[in-house]
């Protein structure tokens, strides 16, 4: 099968998914290493900030940090920045005999509620209740928080780090909804920055791909936009022998499933805690399904 007969597969697959899809959860545990290491220690909050990643992670940053895309092309933008786990995941191994806890695979947000895998590219996921109608039109931006600053244009600087890179067909997938994102969050009758702005144009139908709904500048929550998969290899099984099977495999049709959760992008920083709710927002249709970033 050629890759649009996979897509529009896989395309039936994501519609019938969403249907079932919740559109909100919660934040089970938050985790978090400044050093390079397997699993992350649990901590009471993680900071995340816009463009860069978690505060003190080791994978916080513009350009890739794990070490195996590193090795490959250190010129690549950062897709990775928030790895996030559904704790149903952690549930499931654990009944099968897989000592995995919270933080366990190297994830920053164990969630519960929402089928992360079933998410399209583009979702974006907010942190807290939903704010005030009366408040929405208030300036509650938390960019005067000097520890949330990130780089200049925040999520708009990994864009232009992507535009300076050759991309496969995946990672350009996901700049080009992250850089859908980004032109939704601007204040109406604004436009983003050039960098971002150069992908958004790449649009064949001229037409606006940011999310719809209310104007979503006034929305001061932490928020991450989801950009694809993260691809399972051979040290969760040097972490748990034989736990890889259990989160890579084959579906029916041939293609790969990778179960070890999804990777997202900062597009608004602020404090993560666990209890905080979680909201789904999906980007406007046709929908793509997450693939390995």
């Amino acid at each position: 099968m050629g890759r649009l007969g996979r897509m529009d597969v896989h395309q039936q697959e994501t519609d019938a998914a969403e249907q079932r899809l919740s559109t909100r959860g919660t934040v089970a545990s938050v985790s978090c290493n400044d050093v390079y290491s397997f699993s992350k220690p649990v901590r009471d909050e993680i900071v995340l900030i816009a463009g860069l990643g978690v505060a003190g992670d080791v994978h916080a940053g513009l350009t890739v940090r794990h070490r195996s895309r590193v090795a490959v092309d250190p010129d690549q933008p950062n897709l990775r920045q928030v790895h996030l786990i559904r704790a149903e995941l952690h549930d499931e191994v654990n009944e099968a005999g897989y000592d995995v806890p919270a933080g366990g695979l190297g994830e920053n947000v164990t969630t519960t509620g929402i089928d992360l895998l079933a998410l399209p590219v583009g979702t974006v996921l907010r942190f807290g209740p939903a704010p005030d109608a009366a408040l929405a039109g208030l300036d509650r931006s938390p960019a005067t928080h000097t520890e949330l600053v990130g780089p200049p244009g925040g999520a708009s600087a990994v864009v232009a780090a992507a535009a300076r890179a050759s991309l496969d067909a995946p990672t350009a997938e996901a700049v080009a909804a992250l850089a859908a994102c980004i032109q939704a969050e601007q204040p109406a009758g604004q436009t983003a920055e050039p960098t971002a702005g150069s992908i958004i144009e790449r649009n064949p139908a001229g037409t606006d791909t940011g999310h719809p709904g209310a104007d979503r500048a006034s929305d001061a929550r932490p928020a991450i936009v989801v950009t694809g998969l993260r691809n399972p290899c051979q040290q969760i099984n040097h972490y748990r022998p034989g736990l890889l099977k259990r989160v890579l495999g084959r579906e029916p049709d041939g293609s790969v499933s990778r179960r070890a959760g999804v990777m997202a992008v900062v597009l608004r920083g602020g404090p993560v805690r666990p209890g905080a709710e979680i909201h789904v927002e999906l980007p406007p249709p046709p929908h793509r399904p997450l693939d390995r970033v």
